[in-house]
């Protein structure tokens, strides 16, 4: 199932290539959902799509814990990165594992979970080119991801969570209560995702950004454990035309649909 917003640019509502799906946006007012049923809300999809920014802006609304599991990831490549972990290398990689530890903690100033990585705050240094040009590679290891699949079972146990990633509704939440898979032009992903480093002050030409994305979609999509699909009962969201509060409103809106009927 795709979904697209009602309230679009005049590009988008004029493009032959978009088979729209309208949904109602605005939510004005989210009731409380203290003493509401919880739910776990998976979102998956491609790099620079929007999900972990929607992902926090979701969890905050709805008072839900929020799993970067993209973040998860992140660290264990910087880790293989500052050790020289070679990921050829069965034992090595074990190795590594065992003294890898992660976790999420809030940072006061920003009102954000960050990551740790055995005790130091490693946000912003996992978010650089050079850990998304290996990252996917480290993901693709089949140890990796069913270590870090298991540990994010154990953090998503307790009903309202909001996680994304790759295979968070096909491996981690098969069970989940909402699916979303979000997608995006990659030329529009290479732009949003060059804007973040520019933030960041690091400058990259946008043709190696695009040539990034590709391979780490090519990567994300072929690996044999955990590969970035879509699950069968997840909705669709293209975000290539829409506004980032326009994702939310859309996300939010079914969110409070599955609470409200659970």
């Amino acid at each position: 199932m795709c979904v697209n917003p009602k309230s679009m640019g005049k590009e988008a509502r004029n493009s032959p290539k978009k088979d729209l799906c309208l949904v109602q946006l605005r939510i004005v007012n989210i009731p409380s959902t203290d003493l509401m049923k919880k739910i776990n809300i998976a979102i998956d999809g491609y790099s620079s799509c929007g999900k972990s920014s929607t992902a926090k802006v979701i969890a905050k609304h709805l008072g839900y814990a929020y799993i970067d599991t993209g973040a998860m990831y992140r660290a264990v490549t910087l880790y293989f990165l500052e050790h020289y972990v070679s990921l050829s290398d069965a034992h090595a990689v074990h190795k590594a594992l065992q003294e890898i530890e992660l976790k999420f903690m809030l940072n006061p100033k920003s009102n954000n979970s960050e990551i740790y990585l055995n005790g130091l705050n490693v946000e912003q240094e996992i978010r650089k080119m050079y850990i998304s040009e290996n990252v996917s590679e480290v993901s693709a290891i089949v140890e990796i991801r069913k270590d870090m699949v298991a540990q994010q079972q154990r953090m998503g146990r307790k009903l309202g969570v909001v996680m994304d990633g790759r295979d968070i509704g096909t491996m981690v939440f098969p069970d989940a209560d909402l699916k979303i898979f979000m997608t995006a032009d990659v030329t529009v992903r290479a732009e949003r995702r060059q804007k973040e480093l520019l933030e960041k002050e690091e400058l990259v030409e946008i043709q190696k950004v695009i040539d990034n994305l590709k391979h780490r979609d090519h990567i994300d999509t072929n690996r044999t454990e955990g590969p970035l699909r879509k699950a069968e009962d997840a909705l669709e969201i293209d975000t290539t035309f829409i506004t980032f509060d326009e994702q939310v409103d859309i996300i939010l809106s079914l969110a409070m649909s599955k609470i409200l009927l659970n």
